[in-house]
C-alpha cells in the first residue's frame, strides 16, 4: 500500500446558465407589477392626450382655427383656455371647489371623492389579489352583486340593534362573495377551468339571479310595483356618515382602510400571503416546495372575492334607500384597471382608488364647462391601455427595459462566480 494521500477532487460548482422565464410570463409580470415611475408616466401621457381632445372639440378652437396664419394667438389663447377651464373643473368637482360660499360647498368634492373611490379601492384589492396568486379574476360584477344581496338581505329582513346589525350584515355579505368566489377556485383546482372564462359566466348568473330574486320575497321591495329593487336597508344596518348630514360620506370608507392595511400585512408579511405570491410565481416550484396550490387557487379566490365583496357592502349599506341590479355601477370592471394601475400593492391600489373616483366625481363638473363627460372615460381606457403596453410607455420615455437590466445582473452575478473559483 502507498503512503501518499489521495489528491482532493476539485469540485467545480454548476456554472450553466438559469433557465429563463417565458416570454408572457415576464410581460404578466412586468404589467401587473409595473414601476411607480412608469405608472406616474402612463398617468401623465394619458392626461396630455385628454387635452388634445379637449383642445381639439373645443368651439372657440375650432373657429379660431380658420384664420390660425394670419392671428395664431387667438387659436392658442382658446386652446389653453380650454385645457384649463376643463381640467380647471375636475379640480373643482373632485378635489376643492373654491367658487363655494361655505366651507362645506368647498370640501365636499373631496367628500365624494372618497365615497366614490370607497368600493373601486375595496373592489381593486380583490382584483389585486388574484394577480398576486397568477389568477385573472375579472367576476368582480357578480362578486360585488353577491356581496350586496347578501349585505341587503340581512339588512332588512333581520331586526337587530345597532352596531350588531351593522356587523352581521356587514360579515354576511364579505361571506356570501367570498363563497361565491371560492367556487371559481375550487372549479380551477378539480377540473383545470379557466378562471376567466368561469368568472365571465357567473358575472352573468349573479345578475340574473339577483335581479329574479328581486322580483321576489326575498329582495324584492312591496313598494316597487314590480321593479327589481331592494327595500331600504333598516337605520341600525346603514354605515353611518363621517361627518353629519351636510356630507354623503360614511364609514365605508374607514372600513375600506382597514382593508388596505390587512390586504398589506396578508400579502407582505404573513406566511399565507408568501404562498400567495410563490404560486404567482412559479406554480410548480410552489408545488415541488410543499404548497398545495390547488388549495391556494380555492383560497386565493375567496379572499379575492371577500375584498370585492366589501365594496357590495359599502354600496348596499351606504345609503338609506334600497338598490336595483346596477348597483355595480361598473365598478367590477373598473377595479381590474385600478389593480393594473395600483401594481397590485396595498398603496398602489389605494391611491389609483382615489385617482379613478376623482374622475368620476370631477366628470358632472366637466360637463358644465361644456367638456363632453365620455372624455375621462378615454383618458382612462388610455391608461389602461398604456399600462398592459410597458414597451410602448419605455419607447416613448426612452425608459431602460427591466428584462435587459435583470439579464445583465445575472451576466454579472455569473462572471462574479466564475472568478471565485480556485
Amino acid at each position: 500500500m502507498s503512503d501518499q494521500a489521495p489528491t482532493p477532487t476539485m469540485v467545480t460548482p454548476n456554472l450553466e446558465p438559469e433557465t429563463p422565464p417565458s416570454r408572457w410570463s415576464v410581460a404578466w409580470r412586468d404589467i401587473v407589477a409595473g414601476s411607480p415611475l412608469r405608472t406616474l408616466l402612463a398617468i401623465v401621457l394619458a392626461f396630455v392626450v385628454g387635452a388634445v381632445l379637449i383642445v381639439l372639440t373645443n368651439e372657440e378652437f375650432l373657429s379660431s382655427v380658420g384664420y390660425i396664419f394670419s392671428r395664431p394667438s387667438d387659436a392658442i389663447e382658446a386652446a389653453v383656455n380650454a385645457v384649463v377651464e376643463g381640467y380647471g373643473a375636475l379640480f373643482r368637482g373632485s378635489i376643492l371647489n373654491f367658487q363655494g360660499d361655505t366651507f362645506a360647498e368647498v370640501v365636499r368634492p373631496l367628500t365624494e371623492t372618497l365615497r366614490l373611490a370607497t368600493p373601486l379601492i375595496a373592489a381593486g384589492l380583490g382584483i389585486a389579489l388574484s394577480f398576486r396568486v397568477g389568477m385573472f379574476n375579472i367576476g368582480g360584477q357578480g362578486q360585488l352583486l353577491f356581496g350586496a344581496g347578501f349585505a341587503g338581505f340581512v339588512s332588512f329582513h333581520v331586526s337587530l340593534p345597532f352596531p350588531l346589525h351593522l356587523l352581521l350584515a356587514i360579515v354576511v355579505g364579505i361571506l356570501g362573495a367570498a363563497a361565491y368566489g371560492a367556487l371559481v377556485g375550487f372549479l380551477k383546482a378539480r377540473t383545470g377551468a379557466n378562471e376567466v372564462i368561469v368568472t365571465i359566466m357567473l358575472n352573468y348568473i349573479a345578475f340574473y339571479l339577483i335581479t329574479y330574486l328581486m322580483r321576489t320575497p326575498v329582495l324584492q321591495d312591496p313598494t316597487s310595483g314590480g321593479t327589481p329593487k331592494t327595500p331600504a336597508p333598516d337605520a341600525s344596518a346603514q354605515l353611518p356618515l363621517l361627518f353629519g348630514g351636510s356630507f354623503a360620506l360614511h364609514w365605508g370608507f374607514v372600513l375600506v382602510i382597514g382593508a388596505t392595511f390587512l390586504f398589506w400585512w396578508l400579502m407582505e408579511r404573513s406566511t399565507l400571503g408568501y404562498r400567495f405570491r410563490a404560486v404567482g410565481l412559479n406554480p410548480s416550484a410552489a408545488l415541488t416546495a410543499g404548497i398545495n396550490v390547488n388549495s391556494i387557487y380555492v383560497l386565493a379566490m375567496a379572499l379575492s372575492a371577500g375584498f370585492v365583496g366589501l365594496a357590495g357592502v359599502s354600496q348596499a349599506l351606504g345609503r338609506t334607500a334600497g338598490f336595483t341590479p346596477t348597483v355595480d355601477a361598473g365598478i367590477g370592471f373598473d377595479a381590474i384597471t385600478v389593480a393594473l394601475l395600483g401594481g397590485s400593492t396595498a398603496g398602489g391600489v389605494f391611491l389609483a382608488g382615489l385617482l379613478f373616483g376623482a374622475m368620476k366625481a370631477g366628470g358632472p363638473s366637466m360637463q358644465i364647462a361644456d367638456v363632453p363627460p365620455e372624455l375621462l372615460g378615454v383618458v382612462q381606457g388610455l391608461i389602461v391601455l398604456l399600462i398592459a403596453a410597458p414597451p410602448l410607455v419605455r419607447a416613448i420615455f426612452r425608459l431602460p427595459s427591466p428584462s435587459a437590466q435583470n439579464a445583465r445582473t445575472r451576466a454579472a452575478r455569473r462572471s462574479a462566480k466564475k472568478g471565485g473559483v480556485k
